[in-house]
């Protein structure tokens, strides 16, 4: 717990969590977040092996809106919310197996499991990261204290996944030393696998009026990489990349407040119930 959070009530934790996670545009950070996590090898031999998405026509839209409603779910604590983690325990139930393409860190043989603790924090790690930064940008700026106050009122997925208690994340700092830590042990290594499906979310097989859309979030999720993942999986930036992102990114900040709420928010968001009275954390 930092200073920020010393004196937070899970409660307090959750309003923050609501505004940041309430936001339609933070699906302009999903892409970036699932490369992130496909950029550790287990994960990615996980995806291969058990998901349909890269599979089926339509898949990865398909996935994301299965994922998406399960976050809603769980943030704003919807009716739907105790069956919603059923059904992500029960994913992660089936998804286990062995790695098939060695890395520096894994030799091949390496067993997975979507149950694993490590696996459930990077995924977890890189979820707050990419929510955060592209709330930066496309949002509005948020302080030290509330990017504190989301990481902390986050933590209890903990306990909906099953992770050990204090696995993971409470902070912004603490998020960065891992995501360091982690590119820096050569944990983090792309793979041919995680290559093959980024190109399912970099280039998916989408309706064609939501293709204008792929180019948007193509040049978010790309740009906004850490370059030794970017450069892991060969893609490409330029100076007018840089340019053209920074300049979307201020177009979408000044436009934003002039959007109607049931365009900008989720239907999830706008109909929750208000936050119960706050408990004071005491731990």
């Amino acid at each position: 717990m930092t200073a920020h959070t010393a004196s937070v009530s899970l409660d307090d934790a959750a309003r923050v969590v609501r505004r940041v996670n309430a936001e339609r545009v933070l699906l302009l950070g999903w892409g970036r977040a699932i490369l992130m996590q496909l950029a550790h090898p287990l994960v990615a031999a996980g995806v291969d092996d058990h998901s349909r998405f890269h599979r089926e026509r339509y898949g990865g839209l398909h996935r994301l809106r299965r994922t998406l409603d399960a976050m809603l779910a769980l943030t704003f604590e919807t009716p739907d919310a105790p069956r919603a983690a059923r059904r992500i325990n029960a994913t992660h139930d089936r998804v286990q197996g062995t790695l098939r393409e060695g890395t520096p860190a894994f030799p091949a043989g390496t067993p997975y499991s979507a149950h694993d603790p490590e696996l459930l924090r990077w995924v977890h790690a890189t979820l707050l990261d990419s929510f955060l930064l592209t709330y930066r940008r496309f949002v509005a700026p948020l302080t030290p204290e509330e990017e504190d106050i989301y990481c902390f009122g986050a933590h209890v997925m903990e306990s909906v996944l099953g992770a050990p208690e204090g696995y993971f994340p409470r902070s912004r700092a603490e998020v960065d030393a891992y995501l360091q830590e982690m590119l820096a042990s050569g944990t983090i290594y792309v793979t041919d696998t995680a290559r093959r499906l980024s190109k399912q979310i970099l280039w998916p097989d989408a309706p064609l009026p939501l293709r204008p859309g792929g180019m948007v979030t193509r040049l978010v999720t790309i740009g906004t990489l850490p370059p030794a993942i970017r450069d892991g999986y060969g893609l490409r930036w330029t100076e007018r990349d840089e340019r053209a992102l920074r300049l979307l990114g201020w177009g979408t900040r000044h436009a934003l407040p002039l959007v109607p709420a049931q365009l900008r928010l989720w239907t999830v968001a706008r109909q929750a119930r208000p936050v119960g009275a706050s408990r004071p954390v005491t731990g």
